[in-house]
């Protein structure tokens, strides 16, 4: 369990590099899946763009002008961000600096740099600029390919699927939000996927229709990049130890030296009852009895952490303390191991990748792929919901989670899309 790129290096490598505790082992993977999947997209959307089904556009330009203020204002702004507070938590001495997101959303960070670096990145637009100056600047038409605006793209995906996955997830764990909103909103962990996936849906149908682009081309080419980010996202979450898990392994439990050993019906009972305050606390039950659990022995070929994982050195200290542990923080194992649920979905996401990338190129109805993509995504995230830890809701009898609800709709939403495709398009013939 990796909380931070610094104890990974350790672990790993024997290599004890203090500045990579600012390195959060789920950011690091949350930025590798939106990288792969701007690769992805960016093949997908080329392969189309051959095939003649996605088209430039002229946009006209004005060439030869000088810088503006703004311009000049704007690099100067995100130059001071980034040294003021990125490079200056790398250089800080400060005790906040062990905690880069406490020390970003401080007052703390480098002056100096800060203001260096806003200054030499205003003088290189203003040097740019100036050799492209001309004595009387004109205007230009440029093409520009779906392609190229990948990094759009991905820009609009982070921020507004950042903001439905927070969204989603203090909508589902409301008493959470009440009790510390600005934690709650400010914090990196706490996401929901299907918040973020809707939310940045619709920012980027937003953005294709006001740039003239297919979106159902586009839905497309995202489907198979999406499915392997979620896959590598997952990693993320596995590797963190985020609180994503699922409900209890009674099949075992865990030492206070942080082993799993097998334990019987009575020993499960026993290790719930003497934990009895944290899962009262941590799970949304009211009574030990309704805590869920399912008990799983592995096979002697597979590793007892793929059924009942006890998540020691967790990201958001959940648990009990590990006995002998002296790191200041990051010292806390689940009393009785859960299912890791974050590397099933990152296997079921894989598996997934590898069908849409198998079948793409034969799905000849522009948004076919996408519907499939939402119903293979919502029918891995049903059943993955049956041993995760959620609140339910009630609704004529039956108690679902806000992803059983979702994943149901997509199950449900991505049939009748497929077939409402292929029906129009053989009328169309």
């Amino acid at each position: 369990m990796y909380p931070n790129l610094y104890y990974a290096f350790k672990d790993l490598f024997g290599l004890e590099w203090p500045k990579l505790k600012m390195i959060n082992s789920f950011g690091f993977f949350v930025a590798w899946a939106f990288l792969a999947a701007a690769w992805i997209l960016t093949l997908e959307l080329k392969r189309k763009q051959r095939a003649g089904l996605l088209h430039a556009e002229e946009v006209k330009i004005i060439v030869g002008k000088p810088a503006s203020m703004g311009e000049l204002l704007m690099n100067f702004l995100l130059g001071f961000l980034l040294g003021f507070k990125i490079i200056g938590l790398f250089v800080s001495s400060s005790p906040l600096a062990s905690d880069p997101q406490q020390f970003i959303f401080s007052a703390e960070g480098n002056w100096p740099i800060g203001i260096l670096l806003g200054l030499a990145l205003a003088g290189w637009r203003w040097i740019e600029r100036n050799k492209q100056k001309l004595a009387r600047p004109e205007e230009r038409i440029i093409r520009i390919w779906p392609h190229d605006r990948v990094g759009d793209f991905v820009i609009y995906a982070a921020l507004f699927g950042f903001l439905g996955a927070k969204i989603f997830h203090n909508l589902e764990n409301w008493d959470e939000f009440v009790a510390n909103p600005v934690e709650a909103l400010l914090s990196f962990s706490g996401l929901t996927f299907y918040g973020g996936l809707i939310c940045a849906t619709l920012a980027l149908w937003w953005y294709a229709r006001k740039h003239k682009i297919g979106f159902r081309h586009l839905a497309d080419a995202a489907a198979p990049g999406l499915m392997l980010a979620y896959a590598i996202g997952r990693i993320g979450c596995q590797v963190a130890g985020d609180g994503d898990w699922g409900i209890l392994n009674s099949a075992y439990i865990t030492t206070p030296q942080s082993t799993i050993q097998l334990a019987g019906s009575d020993s499960f009972q026993a290790t719930l009852q003497q934990n009895s305050n944290y899962y009262l606390s941590a799970l949304p039950v009211d009574s030990l009895a309704d805590v869920q659990h399912k008990s799983v022995k592995a096979p002697g070929w597979l590793p007892k952490w793929m059924v009942a994982y006890h998540y020691p050195h967790n990201v958001i200290n959940e648990g009990v303390p590990i006995e002998g542990c002296t790191q200041p923080q990051y010292c806390s194992q689940l009393p009785i191991p859960v299912f890791p649920t974050p590397f099933y979905e990152t296997v079921a996401g894989l598996l997934l990748f590898a069908f849409l990338w198998s079948i793409r190129k034969k799905m000849k109805v522009p948004a076919t792929l996408f519907a499939v993509y939402m119903v293979v995504n919502g029918i891995e995230r049903f059943f993955i919901e049956k041993i995760r830890v959620n609140t339910t809701y009630s609704i004529l009898g039956f108690h679902p989670t806000q992803a059983e609800l979702i994943s149901a709709g997509l199950i449900l939403g991505g049939i009748a899309l497929y077939f409402w495709l292929t029906r129009k398009a053989a009328a169309a013939k």
